[in-house]
Protein backbone atom coordinates (compact mmCIF):
# COMPACT_ATOMS: atom_id res chain seq x y z
CA UNK A 1 0.00 0.00 0.00
CA UNK A 2 1.29 3.47 -0.95
CA UNK A 3 0.93 5.10 2.49
CA UNK A 4 1.42 2.12 4.81
CA UNK A 5 4.20 3.95 6.69
CA UNK A 6 1.63 6.20 8.37
CA UNK A 7 2.20 9.19 10.63
CA UNK A 8 4.35 9.60 13.71
CA UNK A 9 2.45 9.65 16.99
CA UNK A 10 3.54 13.26 17.57
CA UNK A 11 2.19 14.46 14.20
CA UNK A 12 -1.01 12.45 14.59
CA UNK A 13 -1.68 14.01 18.01
CA UNK A 14 -0.95 17.51 16.69
CA UNK A 15 -3.29 16.97 13.74
CA UNK A 16 -6.02 15.59 16.01
CA UNK A 17 -5.85 18.76 18.12
CA UNK A 18 -5.77 21.09 15.09
CA UNK A 19 -8.74 19.35 13.45
CA UNK A 20 -10.69 19.36 16.72
CA UNK A 21 -10.07 23.10 17.17
CA UNK A 22 -10.62 24.21 13.57
CA UNK A 23 -12.86 21.76 11.70
CA UNK A 24 -16.46 22.92 11.40
CA UNK A 25 -18.78 20.20 10.04
CA UNK A 26 -21.04 21.23 7.14
CA UNK A 27 -24.47 22.62 8.02
CA UNK A 28 -26.24 19.33 7.25
CA UNK A 29 -23.98 17.43 9.64
CA UNK A 30 -24.59 20.01 12.40
CA UNK A 31 -28.35 19.62 11.90
CA UNK A 32 -27.99 15.85 12.33
CA UNK A 33 -25.97 16.38 15.51
CA UNK A 34 -28.67 18.75 16.83
CA UNK A 35 -31.37 16.18 16.10
CA UNK A 36 -29.47 13.48 17.96
CA UNK A 37 -28.92 15.84 20.91
CA UNK A 38 -32.62 16.76 20.96
CA UNK A 39 -33.67 13.10 21.08
CA UNK A 40 -31.32 12.55 24.01
CA UNK A 41 -32.83 15.45 25.99
CA UNK A 42 -36.04 15.39 28.02
CA UNK A 43 -38.81 16.93 25.88
CA UNK A 44 -39.07 20.37 27.59
CA UNK A 45 -35.31 20.89 27.52
CA UNK A 46 -35.12 19.85 23.85
CA UNK A 47 -37.90 22.32 23.03
CA UNK A 48 -36.04 25.12 24.80
CA UNK A 49 -32.86 24.30 22.87
CA UNK A 50 -34.80 24.32 19.60
CA UNK A 51 -36.39 27.68 20.46
CA UNK A 52 -32.97 29.15 21.28
CA UNK A 53 -31.59 28.01 17.92
CA UNK A 54 -34.59 29.46 16.06
CA UNK A 55 -34.27 32.75 17.93
CA UNK A 56 -30.58 32.90 17.13
CA UNK A 57 -31.22 32.25 13.43
CA UNK A 58 -34.02 34.84 13.37
CA UNK A 59 -31.80 37.49 14.95
CA UNK A 60 -29.00 36.71 12.53
CA UNK A 61 -31.07 37.17 9.39
CA UNK A 62 -33.64 39.70 10.56
CA UNK A 63 -33.90 43.06 8.79
CA UNK A 64 -32.95 46.05 10.95
CA UNK A 65 -35.88 47.86 12.50
CA UNK A 66 -36.94 51.28 11.26
CA UNK A 67 -35.27 53.01 14.19
CA UNK A 68 -31.99 51.15 13.84
CA UNK A 69 -29.14 52.42 11.78
CA UNK A 70 -28.97 50.65 8.46
CA UNK A 71 -25.68 49.94 6.75
CA UNK A 72 -24.79 52.38 4.05
CA UNK A 73 -25.52 51.18 0.54
CA UNK A 74 -22.31 52.70 -0.76
CA UNK A 75 -18.86 51.69 0.43
CA UNK A 76 -16.43 54.61 0.68
CA UNK A 77 -13.95 54.41 -2.18
CA UNK A 78 -10.29 55.09 -1.37
CA UNK A 79 -8.85 58.06 -3.27
CA UNK A 80 -5.42 58.58 -4.73
CA UNK A 81 -2.94 61.03 -3.23
CA UNK A 82 -4.23 63.64 -5.69
CA UNK A 83 -7.78 62.91 -4.54
CA UNK A 84 -9.21 63.06 -8.03
CA UNK A 85 -10.32 59.48 -8.66
CA UNK A 86 -10.17 56.01 -7.02
CA UNK A 87 -6.86 54.21 -7.09
CA UNK A 88 -8.43 51.17 -8.70
CA UNK A 89 -5.15 49.47 -9.56
CA UNK A 90 -3.89 49.24 -5.99
CA UNK A 91 -7.15 49.11 -4.02
CA UNK A 92 -9.28 46.87 -6.22
CA UNK A 93 -6.67 44.82 -8.02
CA UNK A 94 -8.02 45.40 -11.52
CA UNK A 95 -4.53 44.57 -12.78
CA UNK A 96 -4.18 41.62 -10.43
CA UNK A 97 -1.89 38.85 -11.67
CA UNK A 98 -3.33 35.47 -12.58
CA UNK A 99 -2.51 32.12 -10.98
CA UNK A 100 -0.06 31.40 -13.82
CA UNK A 101 1.68 34.74 -13.39
CA UNK A 102 2.04 34.34 -9.62
CA UNK A 103 3.29 30.76 -10.08
CA UNK A 104 5.99 31.79 -12.55
CA UNK A 105 6.96 34.80 -10.41
CA UNK A 106 7.36 32.61 -7.32
CA UNK A 107 9.46 30.09 -9.24
CA UNK A 108 11.79 32.92 -10.24
CA UNK A 109 11.86 34.39 -6.72
CA UNK A 110 12.80 30.98 -5.29
CA UNK A 111 15.59 30.62 -7.85
CA UNK A 112 14.10 27.34 -9.05
CA UNK A 113 14.01 25.81 -12.50
CA UNK A 114 10.57 25.09 -13.94
CA UNK A 115 11.37 21.37 -14.02
CA UNK A 116 12.40 21.39 -10.36
CA UNK A 117 9.10 22.99 -9.36
CA UNK A 118 6.73 20.79 -11.33
CA UNK A 119 8.60 17.61 -10.37
CA UNK A 120 8.36 18.55 -6.66
CA UNK A 121 4.65 19.16 -7.17
CA UNK A 122 4.19 15.82 -8.91
CA UNK A 123 2.90 17.57 -12.05
CA UNK A 124 3.88 16.28 -15.48
CA UNK A 125 5.67 18.41 -18.05
CA UNK A 126 2.72 18.57 -20.47
CA UNK A 127 0.40 20.03 -17.83
CA UNK A 128 3.01 22.55 -16.76
CA UNK A 129 3.47 23.57 -20.41
CA UNK A 130 -0.29 24.21 -20.64
CA UNK A 131 -0.12 26.39 -17.54
CA UNK A 132 2.93 28.30 -18.81
CA UNK A 133 1.38 28.97 -22.22
CA UNK A 134 -1.99 30.19 -20.89
CA UNK A 135 -2.00 33.17 -18.46
CA UNK A 136 -5.65 32.46 -17.60
CA UNK A 137 -5.25 28.72 -16.96
CA UNK A 138 -7.25 27.47 -13.95
CA UNK A 139 -5.75 24.30 -12.43
CA UNK A 140 -7.57 21.78 -10.29
CA UNK A 141 -7.51 22.56 -6.58
CA UNK A 142 -5.15 19.69 -5.74
CA UNK A 143 -2.74 20.87 -8.44
CA UNK A 144 -2.74 24.39 -7.01
CA UNK A 145 -2.11 23.01 -3.50
CA UNK A 146 0.75 20.85 -4.83
CA UNK A 147 2.44 23.92 -6.32
CA UNK A 148 2.03 25.79 -3.01
CA UNK A 149 3.78 22.91 -1.26
CA UNK A 150 6.50 22.61 -3.92
CA UNK A 151 7.26 26.33 -3.64
CA UNK A 152 7.19 26.14 0.18
CA UNK A 153 4.90 29.16 0.37
CA UNK A 154 3.93 30.64 3.74
CA UNK A 155 0.26 30.07 4.52
CA UNK A 156 -0.88 33.59 3.56
CA UNK A 157 0.86 33.38 0.18
CA UNK A 158 -0.54 29.91 -0.42
CA UNK A 159 -4.05 31.20 0.33
CA UNK A 160 -3.45 34.02 -2.17
CA UNK A 161 -2.28 31.62 -4.87
CA UNK A 162 -5.30 29.38 -4.30
CA UNK A 163 -7.58 32.41 -4.54
CA UNK A 164 -6.07 33.30 -7.91
CA UNK A 165 -6.98 29.80 -9.09
CA UNK A 166 -10.54 30.30 -7.80
CA UNK A 167 -10.28 28.25 -4.58
CA UNK A 168 -10.18 28.72 -0.82
CA UNK A 169 -9.35 26.59 2.20
CA UNK A 170 -12.63 25.82 3.95
CA UNK A 171 -13.00 25.02 7.64
CA UNK A 172 -15.93 22.75 6.70
CA UNK A 173 -13.59 20.50 4.68
CA UNK A 174 -11.42 18.19 6.75
CA UNK A 175 -8.90 17.82 3.92
CA UNK A 176 -8.57 21.63 3.69
CA UNK A 177 -8.01 21.86 7.45
CA UNK A 178 -5.23 19.26 7.16
CA UNK A 179 -3.64 21.21 4.28
CA UNK A 180 -3.87 24.39 6.38
CA UNK A 181 -2.08 22.66 9.26
CA UNK A 182 0.82 21.69 6.97
CA UNK A 183 1.11 25.17 5.51
CA UNK A 184 0.93 26.93 8.87
CA UNK A 185 3.60 24.64 10.29
CA UNK A 186 5.79 24.82 7.16
CA UNK A 187 5.72 21.07 6.57
CA UNK A 188 6.15 20.92 2.81
CA UNK A 189 6.54 17.20 2.14
CA UNK A 190 3.73 16.21 -0.24
CA UNK A 191 4.30 12.57 0.69
CA UNK A 192 3.79 13.38 4.39
CA UNK A 193 0.69 15.44 3.53
CA UNK A 194 -0.71 12.53 1.54
CA UNK A 195 -0.03 10.18 4.44
CA UNK A 196 -2.04 12.51 6.68
CA UNK A 197 -4.91 12.80 4.19
CA UNK A 198 -4.97 9.02 3.82
CA UNK A 199 -4.94 8.59 7.61
CA UNK A 200 -8.12 10.68 7.87
CA UNK A 201 -9.84 9.02 4.89
CA UNK A 202 -9.45 12.08 2.65
CA UNK A 203 -8.55 12.22 -1.04
CA UNK A 204 -4.78 12.49 -1.51
CA UNK A 205 -3.15 15.28 -3.55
Amino acid sequence: MLFKRGLSAQLKNALDRFIRDNYEPPFEARMCEDAVADRAMPAPKAQRASIRRKASDTARYAEPTSGAAKPSAAIPVPMTAVGSRPDFETEFGMLDESFQQMLLRKIDEKGMKDSECYKRAGVDRKLFSKIRSNPMYKPKKNTAIAFCMALELPCDEAVEMLRKAGYALSRSSKSDVIVEYFLRNRRYSIHELNCALYEYDQQVI
